[in-house]
């Protein structure tokens, strides 16, 4: 939407008046995100490249101040005209900014600082809060790669129970239906390319995209030729079978996967009679792998006995841990998939002797939308501001929600180096920068500077990214 492309448009309306309400001689702000807790105790972070590299990267130009100083005159509220324009004119348009974070795909448990921001300009002390609306957008990817990754860990679980080699399926075990059910392309592409962290099956394509354009992936995820409900009901009720041939026939190759919902009508008699009767010579002598899709009806029921009927016409054998390998057939399941049922489902097919690897989810709405800010508390709050010459601590302590209580002073997070701890810490007011913090024997900064008055400073690969997380 190139309606929404102004930098200093992108922000809440009573951000503008901000510029007026700090102290006087206020010279520098500092500010940090942090996830305050939630569903999950440790969180995934990724997206700040993204974001850095789309929103900050433009610098502001005299047209773009000309249309908020319009747009502020009337909408009621005043604008730092000033202000901006000192930025493009003493800066290029750059923001003067410095903005620290852990590196992407870093796994940090909850109530650590993950990224810190700092004004660098005594004329623009008040621009690090200007952009937290922009900023906190964060939260997104970051709760998106978080729940995809306890899920990866929930499915290894499993696969490490009833699996021979977990490494060689976890990969392709929760693919990303979520494109449909995002609220637009932007989050679609941040979530998915989130989601890719962890696994490598999508049918998102804005998200490889996403991984391609801003982390220099090539190709960030994979798909297989797949039916949905039209391709098989436009052949009509009593030509189901047809329709399945047909998906045969187009992608049923040696070695090959080929994914059919089989549900239109009756996913038992589909089973029983078209895959298992009619066409099972058929799928066998193809070489490929047919996957099965139910697409209705409670999920742990529905799958179970998928797999029941899939085994008497296709046999089994039995792995080395004694769980039951379908031969020549999988079931994806990819109706009212969520971290619960996830786990409902595999405790079920491996009480009942079946492996996990005959088995993927696809998860649509609860990886993309099912989330939100809440999820994991996320926050961006200012800890420190440097007033007349002196930095002094600012937070906030609120008596009827201690959990909003925020951090105070330039904070440094660090890790130990041997037992893998984190610590946030406020630094002393004597030092210019955090990273001039002299930690303790045995800890390290885990805060890196990624971006400083309009430079991107790091730039990682998704490949790296990746690294990190399965550390």
């Amino acid at each position: 939407m190139r309606h929404l492309d102004n930098l200093i448009l992108n922000t809440d309306s009573y951000k503008a008046s901000h510029w007026l309400q700090y102290p006087p001689q206020t010279e520098a702000t500092f500010f940090y995100v942090e996830s305050r807790g939630g569903v999950y105790e440790r969180t995934v972070f990724f997206g700040l490249q993204a974001i850095l590299k789309e929103y900050l990267s433009k610098p502001v130009t005299h047209a773009d101040v000309d249309e908020a100083r319009d747009f502020f005159a009337a909408h009621g509220e005043p604008f730092n005209e000033a202000g901006w324009r000192h930025i493009v004119d003493a800066h290029g348009g750059h923001l003067p900014l410095r903005i620290r974070a852990v590196p992407e795909g870093t796994v940090v448990p909850t109530h650590h600082a993950l990224v810190t921001i700092e004004s660098t300009d005594p004329a623009c002390c008040w621009l690090p809060s200007y952009l937290e609306t922009l900023l906190l957008r964060l939260w997104y990817p970051v709760t998106v790669a978080t729940q995809s990754w306890h899920l990866k860990q929930l499915i290894r679980q499993y696969l490490d129970l009833s699996c021979d080699d977990p490494e060689s399926q976890i990969g392709f075990k929760l693919h990303d239906f979520g494109a449909r059910g995002v609220s637009s392309a932007e989050s679609a592409g941040l979530g998915a390319a989130a989601h890719l962290v962890n696994f490598l099956g999508t049918d998102t394509v804005s998200g490889v995209l996403t991984a391609r354009a801003y982390y220099g992936e090539p190709m960030a995820g994979y798909s297989i030729p797949a039916a949905e409900h039209s391709t098989i009901t436009s052949w009509g009720r009593d030509r189901e079978v047809d329709a399945y041939r047909n998906m045969l026939r187009q992608f049923a190759k040696p070695g090959a996967l080929v994914a059919v919902v089989s549900d239109s009508y009756d996913i038992y008699t589909a089973i029983r009679e078209h895959w298992g009767k009619t066409l099972r010579e058929d799928v066998i002598a193809s070489g490929a792998t047919v996957v099965v899709r139910p697409d209705s009806g409670e999920p742990v029921d529905v799958v179970h006995q998928c797999l029941v009927l899939l085994d008497e016409a296709f046999g089994h054998t039995v792995n080395a841990k004694g769980y039951k390998v379908l031969r020549h057939v999988r079931v994806i399941q990819g109706d009212g998939i969520n971290p619960n049922s996830i786990r409902a489902i595999l405790e079920r097919i491996t009480k009942a002797g079946y492996g996990a690897e005959n088995l993927a989810f696809g998860m649509g709405g609860a990886l993309l939308q099912g989330i939100n800010r809440d999820t994991q508390k996320f926050a961006l709050k200012c800890s420190a501001a440097k007033i007349g010459g002196q930095w002094i601590d600012v937070f906030k302590a609120p008596l009827t929600d201690p959990g909003k209580l925020s951090k105070r002073g330039r904070l440094a997070l660090l890790r130990h180096r041997e037992f893998g701890s984190w610590r946030t810490v406020p630094i002393d007011e004597s030092l210019a920068r955090p990273e001039d913090h002299v930690p303790e024997p045995g800890w390290e900064h885990a805060l890196e500077t990624v971006w400083e008055n309009g430079t991107l400073l790091r730039d990682w690969t998704f490949a790296q990214v990746r690294e990190r997380s399965n550390a």
